[in-house]
């Protein structure tokens, strides 16, 4: 079964002003373990990010951008998004199938948005996933911390079973 690796939304201008997400730096340094191993396996990597006009996230400005701290090559894939799905009206599909990827690798930003929506999408599609347990986050909400949101996604997600797919939370290091 082909995969692919899926980085969604780590941005500068939600990485990188304060404050910051749950754990970002840390999440940042997984991210790239996991994509230096799918490189090294001849996995693509594609790297979505989220656009809105007239705001910290317009397309090319300062804040669109990869966070820094992320290594990215000439080799991998960039797709532009503007819901939280990172299908809806993108190209993502299209460069899956190209690939005749069945399985995604998944991790990034939002874990109750644009993680959560984008795993249940694929899921629908038929796409086996592995969430990277310790690679995606949030910020902190006023019901509950980055970290109590990721942990529930890590418990929710994989218990989805009517798919007819896999979903599982895996840790960078069982990955890799």
């Amino acid at each position: 079964m082909k995969s692919a690796v899926l980085v969604i939304d780590v941005q500068s201008a939600l990485f990188d002003l304060e404050p910051k997400p749950f754990e970002s730096d840390i999440v940042v340094k997984k991210i790239n373990k996991v994509t230096h191993w799918a490189r090294k396996n001849s996995l693509p990597v594609i790297f979505i990010q989220h656009e809105q006009l007239n705001s910290i996230l317009e397309f090319e400005c300062d804040g669109w951008q990869l966070q820094s701290g992320l290594e990215f090559e000439v080799t991998d894939i960039k797709v532009r998004k503007t819901t939280p799905d990172s299908f809806l009206n993108t190209a993502l599909k299209v460069v899956l199938n190209n690939h005749q990827i069945e399985h995604l690798i998944i991790c990034g930003y939002a874990s109750e948005f644009c993680i959560d929506t984008t795993v249940r999408r694929a899921a629908g599609l038929g796409y086996s996933i592995e969430l990277i347990s310790d690679a995606h986050t949030t910020h902190d909400k006023s019901h509950a911390t980055g970290g109590e949101i990721r942990m529930h996604h890590n418990c929710t997600l994989p218990n989805i079973l009517s798919f007819g797919v896999k979903i599982t939370a895996t840790p960078t290091d069982a990955l890799i």
